[in-house]
């Protein structure tokens, strides 16, 4: 009886009460991760921390604020307004209605890392993801990226799933391990890579050619693209080539995360040979 009435209470509790104790609990493993305060942001931004993602609450306003966010722009750091309930299950100290959230990794320039690999005399293997928002599905890529030897996991500023703890736990810790790159514009780096002498092979139902097909001894970066909506046409137009993964069952697609590993595995193959 005690237990029941014990469950009956918790769910007696008021909607919002039980709202912020799942809020807390989500971001308590991220704690240490997070600034709290709009100066406090401002010093992160200021000293180039690696910012994940800045939550605003809806509505502030006042000179300082016009400050902090004319910075956010600026310095183009991701951000997201949100309700006051969210800000205060965070932290019910003074927040001035500001939390950024720290990288727990920080990212890496791919002008630093890609110097790196060629005087390393390694052959180059890097993964490009675009629009893969699951973090789940990232960290499962890092995983057998790093396990594959991959040099360099690329991700775009947007529209990404980003290194958080989620997805460090899901990699089982070899995100600290391969370099993760941010870039503004995918498309740029992909034009780059070709003049450098980096073959782009993009993975798409829309390939012209097995995945075994392609020459992945050469100096190679794989585009992955989401599930639903896969590889943006721009950048499959720039691909060398478009390669696909056999699918003979009814469903449509593989999991994003079975296919990198099939792709740089393929890679791990053919150079071993």
């Amino acid at each position: 009886m005690y237990i029941l009435s014990c469950m009956i209470g918790i769910y007696l509790l008021p909607l919002s009460t039980q709202k912020n104790r799942i809020i807390r609990r989500q971001m308590a493993k991220q704690r240490q991760e997070m600034l709290f305060g709009i100066r406090a942001a401002m010093e992160a931004i200021n000293s180039d921390k690696e910012i994940e993602k800045v939550l605003i609450r809806s509505g502030l306003a006042g000179p300082l604020y016009n400050e902090f966010f004319e910075l956010v722009r600026e310095k183009d750091v991701p951000y997201q307004f949100v309700p006051k309930e969210k800000i205060d299950a965070l932290d019910q100290r003074n927040n001035q209605g500001v939390v950024a959230l720290i990288a727990p990794i920080p990212y890496q320039e791919i002008e630093d890392v890609l110097p790196e690999i060629m005087v390393g005399g390694k052959i180059p293997l890097i993964l490009i993801l675009d629009q893969i928002t699951d973090v789940r599905n990232f960290g499962a890529i890092a995983r057998s990226a790093e396990c594959a030897g991959v040099q360099a996991i690329i991700i775009p500023f947007k529209n990404s799933a980003k290194v958080t703890p989620d997805a460090i736990k899901t990699s089982a810790g070899a995100l600290y391990n391969i370099p993760v790159c941010r870039v503004q514009n995918l498309k740029t780096l992909v034009r780059t890579f070709k003049q450098e002498g980096i073959r782009i092979v993009a993975a798409t139902e829309k390939g012209d050619k097995m995945y075994t097909e392609a020459d992945l001894t050469l100096a190679t970066a794989v585009i992955m693209g989401s599930e639903d909506v896969g590889i943006d046409d721009g950048l499959l137009r720039l691909a060398d080539e478009q390669v696909k993964i056999p699918i003979l069952g009814a469903i449509e697609s593989l999991n994003v995360s079975v296919a990198a590993s099939l792709m740089v595995y393929e890679a791990v193959r053919q150079r071993s040979l």
